[in-house]
């Protein structure tokens, strides 16, 4: 575990400076707004492609990373839902712990998968946020506008084919996968274009997580928080691997980054947009991020071990 904490240091390095530069007032605070907006529409999505376009992309591995993470992902979100139900939680609170136990860090999943297996490694966990990032967009919105008590569910459809069409992690995946299928080669300027922004994509979004945590929102209640984390940390990377999926051990354990990264930046505020409890919310992302520190390396070094 030492030598995989070492080899992943740098990640959350990287995330504590951010929050470092926030709180020091650098460059601005009106700087990590923008520079998250920036990465979630250009560089993410033109990492997401370049990877995709020009990998040896085997397209055969979907059914399993489908069958493994969302498996996981629904078996999780079932067992958190009934338990906060049975604990008689408010809606709002069920929300945000749903989101906290099911949603992923596909930033930090990216980035330790190249920071451990390379080139070779990120195109693989590419494939695996293409797979994931379809199951989360169909199945999260759906589920919090069922919880949101301000909403009929009247436009429920509407709305997640609406989200699935503009998601730009989506489309770029798509694109990649369609360009990697059909056009044989690179494409001058447009794969050396994305290339070169692909390359700031992990480092600036590391550093917007470490911007966006809020220390002050860890006084939310502590069970909801424990339950989410329980999910996020202990029963998806159970699930990933109970779920058999013929995967050898270096994919098994791709997928595994994924489900033992914290919960996604993002939920905050699908939490505001969808009704859910925001303090709790900002709590279980600070809180998970930073307990991440310790779990993913064990979580990797567990499953190392396990699987030979």
């Amino acid at each position: 575990m030492h030598g995989l904490a070492l080899t992943i240091a740098p990640i959350f390095v990287i995330v504590v400076l951010g929050n470092i530069l926030r709180r020091l007032g650098l460059p601005g605070d009106g700087f990590w707004p923008l520079a998250s907006r920036l990465g979630y529409w250009v560089l993410i999505p033109s990492l997401l492609f370049y990877k995709l376009s020009t990998a040896d992309v085997q397209i055969d591995r979907m059914a399993p990373f489908a069958l493994g993470l969302g498996g996981a992902f629904f078996l999780v979100g079932f067992v958190v839902l009934a338990v906060s139900w049975g604990a008689g939680m408010p809606a709002p609170q069920r929300g945000s712990v749903l989101q906290g136990a099911v949603r992923h860090n596909s930033f930090m999943a990216l980035a330790v998968a190249e920071t451990l297996y390379g080139a070779e490694g990120l195109s693989m966990a590419a494939l695996a946020a293409a797979v994931l990032a379809l199951v989360t967009n169909v199945a999260i919105v759906p589920a919090l506008r069922l919880l949101d008590t301000r909403s009929g569910g009247a436009m429920m459809g509407r709305q997640v084919l609406r989200d699935i069409a503009c998601n730009p992690l989506i489309l770029s995946i798509c694109a990649g996968l369609a360009v990697n299928g059909l056009v044989p080669g690179r494409i001058p300027v447009l794969h050396d274009a994305t290339a070169m922004l692909g390359a700031v994509a992990l480092p600036l979004m590391l550093l917007c997580v470490g911007a966006g945590l809020r220390l002050r929102g860890l006084r939310a209640q502590l069970w909801p928080l424990a339950l989410a984390t329980l999910g996020r940390f202990v029963l998806f990377p159970l699930f990933v691997v109970l779920i058999p999926t013929g995967l050898d051990s270096q994919t098994l354990l791709i997928l595994l980054m994924f489900a033992a990264v914290p919960t996604a930046p993002s939920s905050t505020a699908l939490a505001a947009e969808t009704g859910g409890d925001v303090a709790l919310m900002n709590a279980i992302v600070t809180f998970q991020t930073g307990l991440a520190f310790v779990t993913l390396p064990l979580t990797l070094s567990l499953a190392a071990s396990m699987l030979g």
